[in-house]
């Protein structure tokens, strides 16, 4: 019998408010249990504080990068965030599919939190707002993010561990500055009410901050070998490398989308907004190899 991909289960409704699996109540109690064992405990010896601590330089370096540069002057433009969206469907439909895999493994059970997570639904609807219902055949996506799929994919077959450092690093990014960078993108683009913005909601969280320390404590009791949890950091740093390199090499694809399309004579370039988007990823694609987004 096949398993049921709880990523993709529609979720009931209660007085317009999502139904989770878990309660308010029970969140609310774990979330003050971990505060009162981390006051107790030892902060630096905890796998979310190691992870902090090995990819500190990496972060700042990624905040540096030109494409958030941009989105912290709230200079983002329809086209970077198009792209966007692509990559992350395709980042997201990895991960999210390697997790409901192994979402049993003793390394994932505990930070598998797919009501309160999941983005791949969201990214969907954003995706079909701004491309249309055949938005399937208009997502292209650069080189790198078939690179960061392929490897989710790998260590989900044969580390599954490992995908508890692109789990954390991805979804506590997401909660971190969800809510600041949709606002910066829906001034920044002109976007009314929340239409294409729903990669930035998450209505199966009520208090962030909250669910972060509850996140950070699952993760940190999970029980790893020194070897193992060695990866893990190591797996950390990789995937903010990953995420330089995306942010470096779009900026990239899109300087050359931009030249070419100028290059091009108005009367060739196709007139609808979306193609014309499209033709000059293809061309960008012929010309820069690489490129990729992870937020």
């Amino acid at each position: 019998m096949q398993k049921k991909k709880l990523w993709r289960t529609e979720r009931p409704q209660t007085e317009g408010t999502l139904q989770l699996t878990r309660t308010e109540n029970s969140l609310r109690m774990e979330s003050m249990k971990s505060a009162r064992k981390a006051e107790t405990g030892n902060p630096g010896s905890d796998l979310s504080e190691q992870i902090k601590a090995a990819t500190k330089e990496n972060h700042v370096r990624a905040e540096n990068t030109q494409l958030m540069l941009s989105y912290q002057k709230g200079q983002i433009t329809l086209r970077q965030y198009k792209v966007l969206l692509c990559s992350l469907y395709e980042i997201y439909k990895a991960l999210e599919e390697e997790l409901d895999r192994n979402s049993s493994h003793p390394a994932v059970a505990p930070i598998y939190f797919p009501q309160e997570l999941a983005r791949l639904e969201a990214l969907e609807r954003d995706l079909e707002h701004f491309f249309g219902p055949d938005w399937k055949k208009k997502v292209i996506v650069p080189a790198a993010t078939h690179k960061y799929e392929q490897r989710l994919r790998k260590i989900g077959k044969q580390n599954p561990e490992l995908l508890v450092a692109h789990a954390y690093t991805r979804y506590l990014g997401d909660l971190s500055g969800g809510q600041v960078l949709g606002k910066i993108t829906q001034k920044s683009l002109g976007l009314s009410g929340k239409e294409g913005l729903s990669f930035f909601s998450f209505p199966g969280v009520s208090s962030p901050n909250r669910f972060k320390q509850l996140y950070r404590s699952r993760m940190n009791s999970v029980e790893l070998s020194e070897r193992e949890k060695a990866a893990v950091l190591e797996e950390a740093v990789s995937a903010f490398e990953l995420n330089i390199q995306v942010f470096d090499d779009l900026q990239k694809m899109l300087s050359v989308t931009a030249e070419t399309q100028s290059q091009i004579p108005a009367a060739r370039l196709p007139s609808s907004p979306i193609m014309q988007f499209t033709a000059g990823l293809c061309v960008a694609l012929a010309t820069v190899g690489v490129g990729m987004f992870v937020f």
